[in-house]
Protein backbone atom coordinates (compact mmCIF):
# COMPACT_ATOMS: atom_id res chain seq x y z
CA UNK A 1 0.00 0.00 0.00
CA UNK A 2 1.54 3.29 -0.97
CA UNK A 3 2.20 6.18 1.81
CA UNK A 4 3.51 9.46 2.53
CA UNK A 5 4.60 11.17 5.16
CA UNK A 6 3.49 14.55 5.94
CA UNK A 7 5.68 17.30 8.36
CA UNK A 8 4.08 20.47 9.57
CA UNK A 9 5.87 22.78 11.46
CA UNK A 10 4.31 25.72 13.48
CA UNK A 11 6.65 27.63 15.60
CA UNK A 12 7.38 25.38 18.68
CA UNK A 13 4.98 22.32 17.37
CA UNK A 14 5.84 19.65 14.80
CA UNK A 15 3.07 17.33 13.20
CA UNK A 16 3.57 14.22 11.41
CA UNK A 17 0.90 12.48 9.77
CA UNK A 18 1.49 9.34 8.11
CA UNK A 19 -1.24 8.91 5.40
CA UNK A 20 -1.70 5.40 3.35
CA UNK A 21 -3.85 5.45 0.48
CA UNK A 22 -4.53 9.15 0.95
CA UNK A 23 -5.94 8.82 4.32
CA UNK A 24 -4.41 9.86 7.67
CA UNK A 25 -3.71 6.56 9.35
CA UNK A 26 -1.76 7.73 12.49
CA UNK A 27 -0.63 11.25 14.16
CA UNK A 28 2.57 12.50 16.00
CA UNK A 29 2.40 15.78 17.42
CA UNK A 30 5.63 16.90 19.63
CA UNK A 31 5.51 20.59 21.50
CA UNK A 32 8.88 22.10 22.64
CA UNK A 33 7.51 22.55 26.24
CA UNK A 34 6.39 19.04 26.37
CA UNK A 35 8.21 16.54 23.87
CA UNK A 36 8.68 13.06 24.21
CA UNK A 37 10.98 11.67 27.09
CA UNK A 38 10.71 7.63 25.70
CA UNK A 39 13.86 6.87 24.97
CA UNK A 40 15.77 8.96 27.17
CA UNK A 41 18.88 7.41 28.87
CA UNK A 42 19.03 9.36 32.91
CA UNK A 43 21.95 8.68 35.35
CA UNK A 44 19.33 8.16 38.01
CA UNK A 45 19.26 8.26 42.05
CA UNK A 46 16.97 5.56 44.20
CA UNK A 47 15.08 7.86 46.62
CA UNK A 48 12.38 5.13 47.99
CA UNK A 49 12.03 1.72 47.59
CA UNK A 50 8.41 0.34 48.24
CA UNK A 51 8.43 -3.16 48.96
CA UNK A 52 4.79 -3.36 49.15
CA UNK A 53 4.31 -2.21 45.59
CA UNK A 54 7.52 -4.11 44.01
CA UNK A 55 9.01 -0.56 42.23
CA UNK A 56 10.84 1.90 43.39
CA UNK A 57 10.79 5.81 42.77
CA UNK A 58 13.73 7.31 41.31
CA UNK A 59 14.97 10.73 40.65
CA UNK A 60 16.09 11.60 36.76
CA UNK A 61 15.75 15.39 37.54
CA UNK A 62 12.21 15.79 36.38
CA UNK A 63 9.84 17.41 38.25
CA UNK A 64 7.94 14.06 39.23
CA UNK A 65 10.07 10.92 40.17
CA UNK A 66 10.14 8.34 37.95
CA UNK A 67 8.48 4.60 38.27
CA UNK A 68 10.73 1.24 38.41
CA UNK A 69 9.04 -1.41 38.73
CA UNK A 70 10.88 -5.00 39.84
CA UNK A 71 10.53 -6.65 36.37
CA UNK A 72 12.98 -3.84 35.29
CA UNK A 73 15.16 -4.01 37.22
CA UNK A 74 18.61 -6.40 36.19
CA UNK A 75 18.63 -8.79 38.46
CA UNK A 76 20.18 -12.65 36.87
CA UNK A 77 19.93 -12.18 33.10
CA UNK A 78 19.98 -15.38 32.45
CA UNK A 79 16.15 -15.30 34.29
CA UNK A 80 14.79 -12.92 31.30
CA UNK A 81 14.13 -13.30 27.72
CA UNK A 82 13.94 -10.17 25.62
CA UNK A 83 11.19 -10.23 22.85
CA UNK A 84 10.24 -7.44 20.35
CA UNK A 85 6.89 -6.25 21.02
CA UNK A 86 6.73 -2.91 18.82
CA UNK A 87 10.18 -2.28 17.07
CA UNK A 88 8.43 -0.28 14.85
CA UNK A 89 6.50 2.62 17.09
CA UNK A 90 8.82 2.42 20.79
CA UNK A 91 12.54 2.69 21.24
CA UNK A 92 12.34 0.14 24.09
CA UNK A 93 12.30 -3.05 23.70
CA UNK A 94 10.59 -4.77 26.93
CA UNK A 95 11.97 -7.85 28.58
CA UNK A 96 9.62 -10.57 29.38
CA UNK A 97 9.93 -11.71 32.89
CA UNK A 98 10.83 -15.36 32.91
CA UNK A 99 11.63 -16.10 36.52
CA UNK A 100 12.04 -13.45 38.74
CA UNK A 101 12.46 -14.43 42.69
CA UNK A 102 14.74 -11.41 43.77
CA UNK A 103 12.19 -8.64 45.77
CA UNK A 104 12.89 -5.30 44.83
CA UNK A 105 14.48 -4.28 48.41
CA UNK A 106 17.63 -6.41 47.08
CA UNK A 107 18.21 -5.46 44.18
CA UNK A 108 18.28 -1.55 44.75
CA UNK A 109 18.57 0.87 48.15
CA UNK A 110 17.71 3.92 48.32
CA UNK A 111 20.33 6.65 46.90
CA UNK A 112 22.15 3.93 44.93
CA UNK A 113 22.66 5.21 41.47
CA UNK A 114 21.05 3.85 38.12
CA UNK A 115 21.25 3.55 34.54
CA UNK A 116 17.88 3.96 33.65
CA UNK A 117 15.57 4.42 30.09
CA UNK A 118 12.27 6.01 29.97
CA UNK A 119 9.41 3.37 28.67
CA UNK A 120 6.77 5.54 29.38
CA UNK A 121 6.17 8.94 28.97
CA UNK A 122 4.61 11.01 32.43
CA UNK A 123 0.57 10.55 31.60
CA UNK A 124 -1.55 12.64 33.74
CA UNK A 125 -0.91 12.60 37.22
CA UNK A 126 2.04 9.97 37.13
CA UNK A 127 5.78 10.06 36.27
CA UNK A 128 7.75 8.54 33.96
CA UNK A 129 7.90 4.79 33.71
CA UNK A 130 11.77 3.48 33.68
CA UNK A 131 13.47 0.28 33.18
CA UNK A 132 17.07 -0.42 33.52
CA UNK A 133 17.67 -2.69 30.54
CA UNK A 134 18.77 0.12 28.12
CA UNK A 135 18.13 -0.11 24.15
CA UNK A 136 19.15 2.07 21.78
CA UNK A 137 17.38 2.46 18.12
CA UNK A 138 18.72 2.33 14.87
CA UNK A 139 17.40 3.16 11.19
CA UNK A 140 18.21 -1.01 10.61
CA UNK A 141 18.95 -2.30 14.15
CA UNK A 142 18.16 -1.92 18.18
CA UNK A 143 21.19 -2.65 20.49
CA UNK A 144 20.68 -4.33 23.47
CA UNK A 145 24.08 -3.50 25.45
CA UNK A 146 24.51 -6.64 28.24
CA UNK A 147 21.81 -9.18 26.63
CA UNK A 148 23.17 -11.94 24.79
CA UNK A 149 20.37 -12.17 22.13
CA UNK A 150 19.38 -11.96 18.39
CA UNK A 151 15.49 -11.19 17.62
CA UNK A 152 14.23 -10.63 13.81
CA UNK A 153 11.26 -8.35 13.21
CA UNK A 154 8.06 -10.34 12.88
CA UNK A 155 7.12 -8.17 10.57
CA UNK A 156 9.68 -9.76 8.26
CA UNK A 157 7.92 -12.68 6.87
CA UNK A 158 9.88 -13.99 4.14
CA UNK A 159 11.66 -17.19 6.05
CA UNK A 160 15.02 -16.69 3.36
CA UNK A 161 15.30 -12.96 4.03
CA UNK A 162 14.68 -14.04 7.98
CA UNK A 163 18.13 -16.19 7.79
CA UNK A 164 20.28 -13.63 5.93
CA UNK A 165 19.93 -11.18 8.07
CA UNK A 166 20.30 -13.49 10.87
CA UNK A 167 23.48 -14.75 9.57
CA UNK A 168 24.52 -11.23 8.63
CA UNK A 169 23.88 -10.01 12.31
CA UNK A 170 25.26 -13.00 14.11
CA UNK A 171 28.82 -12.45 12.24
CA UNK A 172 28.91 -8.79 12.99
CA UNK A 173 27.38 -8.82 16.29
CA UNK A 174 30.12 -8.17 19.40
CA UNK A 175 30.37 -9.84 22.52
CA UNK A 176 28.11 -8.99 25.00
CA UNK A 177 25.76 -7.29 22.74
CA UNK A 178 22.00 -8.06 21.75
CA UNK A 179 20.57 -6.80 18.60
CA UNK A 180 17.07 -6.88 16.92
CA UNK A 181 17.09 -6.31 13.64
CA UNK A 182 13.98 -3.73 12.76
CA UNK A 183 11.47 -4.30 9.71
CA UNK A 184 13.20 -1.57 7.71
CA UNK A 185 16.40 -4.39 7.16
CA UNK A 186 14.29 -6.19 4.88
CA UNK A 187 16.56 -5.99 1.93
CA UNK A 188 19.46 -4.17 3.57
CA UNK A 189 23.04 -5.12 2.60
CA UNK A 190 25.89 -6.09 5.46
CA UNK A 191 28.04 -2.91 4.81
CA UNK A 192 24.43 -1.05 5.60
CA UNK A 193 23.95 -3.02 8.79
CA UNK A 194 27.61 -3.21 10.19
CA UNK A 195 27.29 1.05 9.59
CA UNK A 196 24.26 1.21 11.29
CA UNK A 197 25.75 -0.88 14.29
CA UNK A 198 28.95 1.26 14.31
CA UNK A 199 27.43 4.27 15.00
CA UNK A 200 24.87 2.37 17.93
CA UNK A 201 28.19 1.29 19.48
CA UNK A 202 29.58 4.50 18.94
CA UNK A 203 26.51 6.14 20.95
CA UNK A 204 26.60 3.45 23.48
CA UNK A 205 30.60 4.08 23.75
CA UNK A 206 29.79 8.08 24.60
CA UNK A 207 26.74 7.57 27.04
CA UNK A 208 29.39 5.07 29.33
CA UNK A 209 32.05 7.87 28.79
CA UNK A 210 29.70 10.22 30.07
CA UNK A 211 27.74 8.09 32.78
CA UNK A 212 31.45 8.03 35.00
CA UNK A 213 32.22 12.26 34.76
CA UNK A 214 28.97 12.73 36.09
CA UNK A 215 26.56 12.66 39.14
CA UNK A 216 22.90 11.70 39.67
CA UNK A 217 20.38 12.55 37.79
CA UNK A 218 21.13 13.61 34.68
CA UNK A 219 20.47 13.37 31.32
CA UNK A 220 23.05 11.32 29.28
CA UNK A 221 20.86 10.95 26.18
CA UNK A 222 18.20 11.91 24.96
CA UNK A 223 16.55 10.03 21.18
CA UNK A 224 16.13 12.43 18.10
CA UNK A 225 13.78 14.65 17.75
CA UNK A 226 10.56 13.75 16.22
CA UNK A 227 11.16 15.14 12.63
CA UNK A 228 14.26 13.01 12.03
CA UNK A 229 12.23 10.07 14.21
CA UNK A 230 9.70 10.17 11.74
CA UNK A 231 12.39 8.97 8.86
CA UNK A 232 13.52 6.74 11.02
CA UNK A 233 10.66 5.06 12.30
CA UNK A 234 8.42 5.49 10.00
CA UNK A 235 10.37 5.14 6.57
CA UNK A 236 9.66 2.30 4.66
CA UNK A 237 9.52 1.07 0.74
CA UNK A 238 6.03 1.84 0.96
CA UNK A 239 6.36 5.51 1.63
CA UNK A 240 6.48 7.55 -1.80
CA UNK A 241 7.47 10.48 -0.20
CA UNK A 242 7.92 12.46 2.76
CA UNK A 243 6.49 16.22 2.49
CA UNK A 244 7.70 18.62 4.36
CA UNK A 245 7.01 22.44 4.79
CA UNK A 246 9.63 24.70 6.20
CA UNK A 247 12.68 25.42 4.75
CA UNK A 248 14.72 25.30 7.32
CA UNK A 249 13.48 21.85 8.72
CA UNK A 250 13.93 20.31 5.28
CA UNK A 251 17.31 21.37 4.81
CA UNK A 252 17.92 20.04 7.95
CA UNK A 253 16.30 16.58 6.64
CA UNK A 254 18.28 16.65 3.93
CA UNK A 255 21.51 16.71 5.72
CA UNK A 256 20.50 13.67 7.67
CA UNK A 257 19.31 11.62 5.52
CA UNK A 258 22.18 12.07 3.35
CA UNK A 259 24.57 11.35 5.81
CA UNK A 260 22.74 7.94 7.26
CA UNK A 261 20.18 6.94 4.74
CA UNK A 262 21.17 8.39 1.23
CA UNK A 263 18.49 6.13 -0.57
CA UNK A 264 15.76 8.06 0.94
CA UNK A 265 17.16 11.38 -0.18
CA UNK A 266 15.44 11.83 -3.62
CA UNK A 267 12.18 11.29 -1.36
CA UNK A 268 12.53 14.21 0.44
CA UNK A 269 10.38 16.70 -0.35
CA UNK A 270 9.62 20.55 0.09
CA UNK A 271 6.21 22.17 -0.06
CA UNK A 272 5.79 25.62 -0.76
CA UNK A 273 2.40 25.41 -2.01
CA UNK A 274 -0.12 28.49 -1.13
CA UNK A 275 -2.31 25.93 1.05
CA UNK A 276 -1.31 24.55 4.43
CA UNK A 277 -0.03 21.43 3.76
CA UNK A 278 -2.34 19.46 6.27
CA UNK A 279 -5.36 21.37 4.22
CA UNK A 280 -4.53 20.35 0.85
CA UNK A 281 -4.33 16.46 2.00
CA UNK A 282 -7.35 16.80 3.29
CA UNK A 283 -5.85 15.61 6.84
CA UNK A 284 -6.66 18.92 9.26
CA UNK A 285 -10.49 17.28 8.61
CA UNK A 286 -9.56 13.69 9.66
CA UNK A 287 -7.74 15.39 12.97
CA UNK A 288 -11.09 16.86 13.99
CA UNK A 289 -13.05 13.84 13.16
CA UNK A 290 -10.39 11.85 15.34
CA UNK A 291 -11.26 14.32 18.20
CA UNK A 292 -14.79 13.68 18.19
CA UNK A 293 -16.92 11.11 20.25
CA UNK A 294 -19.58 10.20 18.06
CA UNK A 295 -18.31 9.18 14.55
CA UNK A 296 -20.77 8.41 11.60
CA UNK A 297 -20.73 4.90 9.23
CA UNK A 298 -21.04 5.27 5.76
CA UNK A 299 -24.34 2.98 6.42
CA UNK A 300 -26.09 5.65 8.82
CA UNK A 301 -24.94 3.47 11.94
CA UNK A 302 -22.75 4.88 13.94
CA UNK A 303 -19.70 4.53 17.13
CA UNK A 304 -19.75 6.42 20.17
CA UNK A 305 -15.94 6.70 21.74
CA UNK A 306 -15.62 7.63 25.83
CA UNK A 307 -11.97 7.74 26.97
CA UNK A 308 -11.75 7.91 31.09
CA UNK A 309 -8.99 7.34 33.35
CA UNK A 310 -9.69 3.46 33.78
CA UNK A 311 -10.64 2.53 30.34
CA UNK A 312 -12.03 3.20 26.57
CA UNK A 313 -15.74 2.38 25.91
CA UNK A 314 -16.69 2.32 22.41
CA UNK A 315 -20.12 1.87 21.67
CA UNK A 316 -21.85 0.51 18.28
CA UNK A 317 -25.46 1.62 16.80
CA UNK A 318 -27.61 1.46 14.17
CA UNK A 319 -28.23 5.02 14.19
CA UNK A 320 -30.14 5.83 10.97
CA UNK A 321 -29.61 2.80 9.18
CA UNK A 322 -32.40 0.15 9.37
CA UNK A 323 -31.63 -2.83 6.77
CA UNK A 324 -33.46 -4.23 3.97
CA UNK A 325 -33.62 -7.77 5.04
CA UNK A 326 -34.67 -9.22 8.65
CA UNK A 327 -33.19 -7.86 11.80
CA UNK A 328 -30.02 -9.77 12.41
CA UNK A 329 -28.70 -8.90 8.80
CA UNK A 330 -28.79 -5.28 10.15
CA UNK A 331 -27.01 -5.96 12.49
CA UNK A 332 -24.39 -8.54 11.31
CA UNK A 333 -23.79 -5.42 8.76
CA UNK A 334 -23.60 -2.23 11.26
CA UNK A 335 -21.18 -4.62 13.44
CA UNK A 336 -19.04 -5.51 10.16
CA UNK A 337 -18.69 -2.00 9.22
CA UNK A 338 -17.57 -0.67 12.64
CA UNK A 339 -15.13 -3.03 12.85
CA UNK A 340 -12.82 -1.27 10.10
CA UNK A 341 -13.60 1.91 11.62
CA UNK A 342 -12.79 1.13 15.27
CA UNK A 343 -9.83 -0.64 14.39
CA UNK A 344 -8.85 2.70 12.58
CA UNK A 345 -9.97 5.04 14.83
CA UNK A 346 -7.74 2.89 17.92
CA UNK A 347 -4.80 3.68 15.28
CA UNK A 348 -5.60 7.13 14.63
CA UNK A 349 -6.48 7.92 18.08
CA UNK A 350 -3.47 6.17 19.78
CA UNK A 351 -5.96 4.76 22.52
CA UNK A 352 -4.44 2.62 24.87
CA UNK A 353 -4.69 0.50 28.22
CA UNK A 354 -8.26 -1.17 28.43
CA UNK A 355 -10.43 -0.68 25.56
CA UNK A 356 -14.12 -2.43 25.73
CA UNK A 357 -16.18 -2.27 22.66
CA UNK A 358 -19.86 -3.20 22.62
CA UNK A 359 -20.99 -4.33 19.45
CA UNK A 360 -24.63 -4.84 19.34
CA UNK A 361 -25.97 -7.99 20.31
CA UNK A 362 -26.18 -10.76 17.77
CA UNK A 363 -28.09 -13.85 18.85
CA UNK A 364 -26.48 -15.94 15.72
CA UNK A 365 -23.06 -17.33 17.44
CA UNK A 366 -21.96 -17.70 13.64
CA UNK A 367 -22.40 -13.84 13.26
CA UNK A 368 -20.74 -13.68 16.51
CA UNK A 369 -17.82 -15.39 15.16
CA UNK A 370 -17.82 -13.64 11.67
CA UNK A 371 -17.28 -9.97 13.55
CA UNK A 372 -14.44 -11.31 16.03
CA UNK A 373 -12.33 -12.43 13.57
CA UNK A 374 -12.83 -9.57 11.45
CA UNK A 375 -11.98 -7.28 13.89
CA UNK A 376 -8.67 -9.64 15.04
CA UNK A 377 -7.88 -9.13 11.27
CA UNK A 378 -8.40 -5.47 11.32
CA UNK A 379 -6.16 -5.00 14.00
CA UNK A 380 -3.35 -7.14 11.81
CA UNK A 381 -1.97 -3.22 10.90
CA UNK A 382 -1.77 -1.46 13.58
CA UNK A 383 2.02 -1.61 15.04
CA UNK A 384 1.13 -1.38 18.38
CA UNK A 385 1.09 -4.74 20.23
CA UNK A 386 -2.65 -5.74 21.32
CA UNK A 387 -4.27 -8.54 22.95
CA UNK A 388 -7.66 -9.00 21.65
CA UNK A 389 -10.34 -11.27 23.99
CA UNK A 390 -13.27 -13.66 22.71
CA UNK A 391 -16.59 -11.72 22.34
CA UNK A 392 -18.68 -12.41 25.86
CA UNK A 393 -22.16 -13.45 25.80
CA UNK A 394 -22.99 -9.50 26.42
CA UNK A 395 -21.61 -9.27 22.95
CA UNK A 396 -18.56 -7.42 24.38
CA UNK A 397 -14.87 -7.41 23.12
CA UNK A 398 -12.22 -6.95 25.70
CA UNK A 399 -8.78 -6.02 24.66
CA UNK A 400 -5.44 -4.64 25.53
CA UNK A 401 -3.17 -2.09 23.55
CA UNK A 402 0.25 -1.15 24.57
CA UNK A 403 0.46 2.75 25.72
CA UNK A 404 3.38 4.68 25.26
CA UNK A 405 2.60 7.64 24.96
CA UNK A 406 -0.75 10.38 25.47
CA UNK A 407 -3.57 9.76 23.28
CA UNK A 408 -3.95 11.49 20.28
CA UNK A 409 -7.37 13.37 22.71
CA UNK A 410 -5.24 13.86 25.96
CA UNK A 411 -2.29 15.34 23.47
CA UNK A 412 -4.91 18.29 21.71
CA UNK A 413 -7.17 18.80 24.18
CA UNK A 414 -7.92 19.57 28.08
CA UNK A 415 -10.64 18.97 30.33
CA UNK A 416 -13.64 21.16 30.10
CA UNK A 417 -13.26 23.80 32.89
CA UNK A 418 -16.86 23.87 33.17
CA UNK A 419 -18.19 20.18 33.61
CA UNK A 420 -14.76 18.98 34.51
CA UNK A 421 -14.31 16.69 31.66
CA UNK A 422 -17.19 14.79 32.63
CA UNK A 423 -19.10 15.71 29.09
CA UNK A 424 -22.34 17.08 30.53
CA UNK A 425 -23.49 19.71 32.27
CA UNK A 426 -26.61 20.63 35.43
CA UNK A 427 -29.98 21.29 32.75
CA UNK A 428 -31.97 24.53 32.50
CA UNK A 429 -34.64 23.17 34.79
CA UNK A 430 -32.15 21.39 37.25
CA UNK A 431 -30.19 25.14 37.98
CA UNK A 432 -33.39 26.63 38.23
CA UNK A 433 -34.47 24.64 41.00
CA UNK A 434 -31.21 24.97 42.53
CA UNK A 435 -32.07 28.61 42.29
CA UNK A 436 -35.29 28.22 44.18
CA UNK A 437 -33.47 25.91 47.02
CA UNK A 438 -30.97 28.66 47.89
CA UNK A 439 -33.33 31.43 47.71
CA UNK A 440 -35.29 29.56 50.89
CA UNK A 441 -32.31 29.08 52.65
CA UNK A 442 -31.21 32.40 52.55
CA UNK A 443 -35.12 33.39 53.66
CA UNK A 444 -34.90 30.81 56.28
CA UNK A 445 -31.58 31.81 57.25
CA UNK A 446 -32.79 35.61 57.57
Amino acid sequence: MSSEILINITFDEVRVGLLEAGQLVELYVERKQDASLVGNIYKSRVVKVLPGMQSAFVDIGLDKAAFLYVADVKADIDAYSPFLEDEEDAVHIEFKKGRQDVPIEELVQEGQELLVQVAKDPIGSKGARVTSYVTIPGRYLVLMPEVEHIGISRRILDEEERTRLKNIVEEIRPKGYGLIVRTASEGATRDELLKDLEFLLLLWENIQHKKEKVSAPILLYSDLDLVFRSVRDLMSHDVERVIIDSREEYDRMKEFVNTYFQKFSDKIEFYDGHEPLFDAKGVELDISRALGRRVWLKSGGYIVIDQTEAMTVIDVNTGKYVGKENLEDTILKTNLEAVKEIAYQIRLRNLGGIIIIDFIDMEDLVNREKVFNAFKDAMKKDKARNTIFNISELGLIQMTRKRVRESLGRTLCDACPYCEGKGFVLSPRTICFEIFRKINRMSIQR
